[in-house]
């Protein structure tokens, strides 16, 4: 069960809370506190992609680190990752035509404006999930798979995804449907966090070659505009990524982590439980702070504030 996390205040008035459910490791991997349900399967939605990546390093996806971090990526569709993209599709002999994921319009808001000032169309190159089709489709080739239905439920390359993901989460996942068109699979918010913290602290194989990615370049992973990179830019060696419905996974280079869900997907929320999170688990940065405060304006005057309530 989800309780409150957040407080909406407004001229001293709580006008309304985001519930959700957080949990923190300690660096011996302990659960150091958790309020709300962190034992029930959730979908972590696009903050599952890292662990994705392992997978397919793991079956023989050899990329640079920029371009791994951009299969661990929900990219804002910034110029950098539509020709990361590309650079990916190309070293397996393809082009954008192959990419499986639905259309859409870039998923940073400054860039999508620019998009549609610009007359440009939605394409699959620019939805936020491209870099992991592209990734998908180049481990295909790696292994001599058939491109046909690659992200199907079925193929190889999603089952071996699988075992790999509940692996590392230590738990059974339950699978559906990500909006993007690939299979997304099911955790608790803890196992979440062990997974999380494995990549951290890993020393070696395809867990170390994704989360040393993520650390090199987390502008690829998310975008230039994005509270994400702020955060791991704060946090060095850190890694993180978020997903769709408010989900959020924060590893420390120690193996502290925390993972959480606001529970109605309240994305405002995020940053500032995320924050609130950190410094309970002992962080203590300036940059965290600013990253977590959300200021409620009235008249265009600050009046208030969404606040962490746990």
């Amino acid at each position: 069960m989800s309780v409150p996390v957040t407080e909406i205040v407004r001229s001293g008035f709580v006008e309304g809370r985001h519930h959700g459910s957080v949990v923190a490791l300690d660096a011996d991997g302990t659960v150091a506190w958790s309020v709300g349900d962190v034992t029930s399967q959730i979908l972590p939605r696009s903050t599952n992609k890292p662990l994705q990546a392992v997978g397919m390093v793991g079956l023989g996806l050899d990329l640079p680190p920029r371009l791994l971090a951009l299969a661990a990526a929900s990219h804002s569709g910034e110029e950098i990752h539509l020709a990361g993209v590309r650079e990916i599709l190309a070293g397996a002999g393809l082009t954008e035509q192959a990419l499986g994921n639905i259309p859409d319009l870039p998923l940073d808001p400054i860039v999508r404006d620019q998009w549609l000032r610009d007359g440009r169309e939605p394409s699959k190159l620019v939805q936020n999930c491209s870099g992991k089709h592209a990734a998908m489709i180049a481990t295909c080739v790696a292994r001599d798979w058939q491109l046909s239905g690659y992200f199907e439920p079925d193929h190889p390359l999603q089952q071996l995804i699988q075992r790999r993901f509940e692996h590392l989460t230590g738990e059974p996942a339950v699978v559906t449907i990500d909006g993007c068109g690939a299979p997304l699979l099911s955790s608790s918010l803890t196992g979440l966090a062990r997974a999380f913290r494995t990549l951290a602290l890993a020393t070696e194989g395809p867990e170390r070659r994704v989360a040393d990615a993520i650390r090199e370049f987390p502008e690829y992973v998310s975008g230039s505009n994005r509270d994400e990179l702020r955060l791991l830019r704060a946090l060095p060696g850190a890694i993180g990524k978020l997903g769709a419905e408010a989900v959020y996974a924060v590893a420390l280079p120690d193996g502290r982590t925390v993972a959480l869900k606001i529970e109605d997907g309240g994305d405002r929320a995020r940053p500032v439980v995320m924050a609130e999170a950190l410094r309970r688990l002992g962080v203590e940065s300036a940059e965290v702070d600013a990253i977590g405060t959300h200021t409620l304006l009235g008249g265009g005057m600050p009046v208030g504030e969404i606040r962490a309530a746990f």
